[in-house]
């Protein structure tokens, strides 16, 4: 599922955007639709990498793209492997919750982004996520797993103090809220829940059909329920 609004961003034509934690490739790939830019996904995960790479493929076979380039580098979002100043735009959806040093991620996110240019960050948002704790001690206990839960206020105040400076915000994904909850109660890594697997189809459904009943009703109920919290940052220009 994409997070990022891209509508939301001026891309421009020969924009270099890095995809942070890209998994298996769903926003290297939406990037990578937009007009003439360059796709960077990076991730730790080389099995996400290699199912990133065949996405992006598919993409070239069936030419569904914007005329760019991708591309894919394993590597820690602790220590990227790119200068300083280097991108246009920045993707970082779902990725801070798992980092232990997270302060740290944050000030080597903004190095990599150039001055005037937009950083997306999304996480899971503080009381849906809460409720997931509650009803599952080993949904945050597994390796890999989160590590933290973020208040909105917070996270936001820890992005600001690395220069950069909050211009949107909204949330996301609040069909998929009640889904994790389920699994969470039946226990999150089951996968002989009849009702789990049964919601799991709709969501499938759902993300690959796109009807406009479920796209007015998520939309609807993103701000009270959305799973996920999206800012919009922009670096300042006297950062360097």
């Amino acid at each position: 599922m994409v997070t990022v609004e891209f509508n939301r961003l001026k891309l421009k034509n020969g924009f270099k955007i890095l995809d942070i934690g890209c998994g298996s490739g769903r926003h290297t790939c939406a990037a990578y639709q937009c007009r003439r830019v360059t796709a960077i996904g990076i991730d730790l995960n080389l099995n996400d990498l290699t199912e990133a790479r065949n996405r992006l493929e598919l993409h070239d076979r069936l030419g569904e793209h914007g005329g760019g380039r991708w591309g894919l580098a394993a590597g820690s979002i602790l220590c990227l492997p790119f200068k300083d100043d280097c991108f246009d735009l920045v993707i970082c959806s779902e990725v801070l919750e798992h980092i232990e040093a997270h302060h740290a991620a944050i000030r080597e996110i903004v190095r990599v982004l150039k001055p005037g240019c937009d950083l997306v960050v999304s996480v899971p948002r503080f009381w849906p996520e809460r409720i997931c704790w509650a009803l599952s001690h080993d949904y945050h206990n597994t390796a890999g797993g989160h590590v933290r839960i973020f208040k909105q206020r917070q996270l936001i105040a820890e992005l600001q103090t690395c220069g950069i400076k909050k211009w949107a915000l909204h949330y996301a994904h609040s069909l998929h809220a009640p889904f994790w909850w389920l699994k969470c109660l039946v226990g999150h890594e089951r996968r002989d829940s009849s009702a789990v697997n049964l919601y799991h189809r709709f969501l499938v459904w759902d993300m690959m059909r796109r009807p406009a009943l479920t796209r007015a009703l998520e939309h609807l109920l993103n701000p009270v329920l959305g799973k996920s919290v999206v800012v919009y940052l922009k670096k300042g220009t006297g950062n360097r």
